[in-house]
């Protein structure tokens, strides 16, 4: 780590603005961020420290290759988002310090913008900005209200979120405020915080106390009560890509958030105010996160098990039609049987990828055809006064298909945002360049997307606006527009069918986010098949089926291993969903960014290899993400089984 003198810059001001950006692992985001920086400090006198959280994706090699001219600060451990803010903050020699994230891109005017507004306020301690997200939405959290008690009861019971404009229930994120008004407000986001330096120098930094949330909230208060304003000003836009860290329906975000604000009440507020605040978190933390947890349980299983009961009743009633033909059934095991019909053509429904949006009714028929398979094996192999007919359980697949095929169609007309049963398969991409651009980016196109149907080329806003209905995707070429303009077209732009990307002119990659729930995607290779829907599934089946056969044979299986409560707890925590049997190493999968986040895994794919070669362990790793299957899980902990205690 580079050393750095405490509070060097309390005594005169060098620089205009300090500009802070703490990074750890997304080395391409950084970059994209540090060229937008620097476009907006051109005719300033901006100094840029950027403090790396011993990131191990390739950020410090490009730092050091493209960034060499900023202060840099390597720090060799992950010392935390306050920490690292900190470390920048004690050499800052602005009269302005600002806070940025590496997922963010500023407009070229954004410093010139938010300085001069500063200087024309002196009252003013601390500014935070309007803030889009990768889609072109307004972040609302670019203006918050002081979680006080009663603010918090608000936002914790959703009240905040169904009166979101009141000016008493949406106090949270201020939503009686407009997003185009200057305002005074309590909390500025630490995405892009700025602050006065003599008001820190004044007030203190970060309090390392906060974990991941909090820290803005603590400041931003403290600037308040050191007599300045907090100022909301929309005259400035920047793009905040938000990523999977910040999933507000995660039990983990719940648990995080919601302590930060714990936290918060105990060091700011006192006596009853600090135990009613601390007993509507901690009464918040359990409540959310069971919302969350039941939340995703209705959403997942709610369609299927309507399914199952519907599959059902209609099995029962083809004994009933039986029985009028004088066919009589075994009662007892009808009880038994039926059910577990109707589970077994739903489950391989499932499995194979039948609640999938969009809707794909070849996969009805390829889930009713394998679960009929195993239906008819367990019926082959019971006693023969125990075989009722077996024309019965082909009647009751064509049941199934049947009552599949009609349920969907009448779905697609019924609910056709989210039963859809066709689904534009090719996209049309809008590049929006030069000439020489538009060459590069359609060549990184076809180099990394197979779902490619129209590419159009306009190099006006005029000619955007005659196609912008036939998009489904705009990439914009850093090279040749400007960041303002980029995003004022996805502010205007924006919509649920419209993704956004942006072509950084120094990188053959392409940058976006299609939503505040998803993680900033990079178009670099198409390796995503391991995480489709459907191949996580057969994943986390695969990981079920042999963990739970490896604590079935643990009496004899655990004799083979010589760390033997390390087998055991291995196999613990794939069966709970902690681990996964196969994965990437997590230094590889932070150095290539190429391959798609899974979980941790007990064995990797080059596992069973007698080699040391990085170039093949590479090749393999990215086989194993391209072309997934079960097949391959079990051949790997096939060859590898003795390694499963390590």
């Amino acid at each position: 780590m580079y050393c750095y003198p405490l509070n060097l810059s309390k005594n005169t001001a060098t620089y205009q603005l300090t500009v802070i950006v703490v990074n750890y692992n997304v080395e391409y985001f950084l970059d994209q961020c540090l060229q937008s920086v620097e476009k907006a400090s051109k005719d300033l006198k901006i100094e840029t420290i950027v403090v790396d959280n011993a990131s191990m994706d390739g950020s410090v090699e490009m730092l050091e290759t493209k960034y060499s001219h900023l202060h840099l600060i390597l720090n060799k451990d992950n010392v935390g988002f306050s920490k690292a803010n900190n470390q920048g903050i004690d050499i800052a020699k602005g009269k302005y310090v600002l806070l940025l994230n590496p997922d963010t891109v500023v407009e070229e005017t954004s410093f010139q913008k938010v300085i001069d507004y500063m200087e024309a306020h002196p009252d003013t301690g601390g500014l935070g900005v309007r803030m889009i997200d990768g889609r072109g939405n307004f972040l609302p959290e670019s203006k918050r209200g002081l979680p006080r008690p009663m603010v918090a009861f608000y936002k914790i019971f959703g009240l905040s979120r169904i009166f979101s404009k009141s000016k008493r229930f949406g106090q949270y994120h201020l939503g009686h405020l407009s997003e185009f008004e200057t305002a005074e407000i309590d909390v500025l986001s630490g995405a892009f915080m700025l602050m006065r330096k003599e008001a820190l120098d004044k007030l203190g930094n970060l309090d390392e106390a906060f974990f991941m949330y909090g820290e803005d909230i603590d400041l931003s208060y403290r600037i308040q009560k050191g007599g300045y304003k907090n100022i909301y000003f929309p005259e400035t836009t920047i793009i905040h890509y938000k990523g999977e860290s910040t999933k507000k329906s995660s039990v983990n975000y719940v648990f995080v958030f919601y302590r930060a604000m714990v936290i918060f009440a105990k060091k700011h507020f006192s006596g009853n105010n600090a135990w009613l605040f601390s007993f509507l978190i901690n009464m918040a933390i359990y409540f959310r996160a069971s919302l969350a947890i039941i939340t995703r349980l209705i959403r997942t299983l709610f369609l299927p098990v309507f399914d199952l009961i519907c599959i059902i009743l209609g099995l029962f009633a083809l004994t009933n039609y039986w029985s009028m033909s004088n066919i009589e059934f075994p009662e007892e095991l009808i009880q038994y049987s039926i059910p577990a019909y109707g589970l077994t053509w739903v489950a391989v429904v499932y499995f194979n990828g039948g609640y999938d949006r969009p809707i794909k009714l070849f996969k009805f028929l390829k889930g009713t055809i394998l679960g009929t398979l195993p239906i008819l094996v367990a019926y082959a192999i019971l006693p023969k006064t125990l075989q009722f007919s077996r024309l019965f359980i082909f009647i009751g697949a064509i049941w199934v298909l049947t009552y599949y095929l009609i349920s969907r169609v009448y779905f697609h007309f019924a609910f056709p945002k989210k039963f859809r049963l066709r689904s534009k398969e090719k996209k049309n991409f809008t590049i929006y360049s030069g000439k020489d651009e538009f060459e590069r980016i359609s060549q990184l196109l076809k180099q990394t997307q197979t779902n490619i149907g129209e590419v159009s080329h306009v190099s006006s806003k005029d000619e955007l606006d005659e196609i912008k209905n036939d998009i489904d995707e705009l990439i914009f070429s850093s090279r040749d527009i400007s960041n303002s303009e980029i995003i004022t077209l996805m502010s205007e732009l924006k919509s649920n069918s419209l993704d956004f990307k942006i072509a950084p002119e120094t990188n053959d990659l392409l940058i976006g986010s299609n939503s505040i729930d998803t993680a900033g995607d990079l178009y670099i290779l198409n390796l995503n098949a391991l995480i489709s829907n459907e191949n996580k599934r057969k994943k986390r089946l695969f990981d079920l089926m042999a963990s739970t056969c490896m604590m079935l044979s643990l009496p004899v299986s655990i004799l083979f291993y010589q760390n033997k409560s390390t087998f055991v707890r291995n196999v613990f925590s794939v069966l709970l969903g902690k681990k996964s049997f196969i994965g990437f190493s997590e230094a590889l999968s932070l150095k290539d960014v190429r391959l798609p986040r899974i979980k941790k895994g007990i064995l990797t794919p080059d596992d069973g290899f007698e080699f040391q070669d990085e170039g093949i362990t590479e090749k393999l790793n990215l086989l194993y993400a391209r072309d997934y299957s079960m097949r391959k899980d079990f051949s790997i902990v096939w060859k590898a089984w003795r390694k499963l205690d390590r």
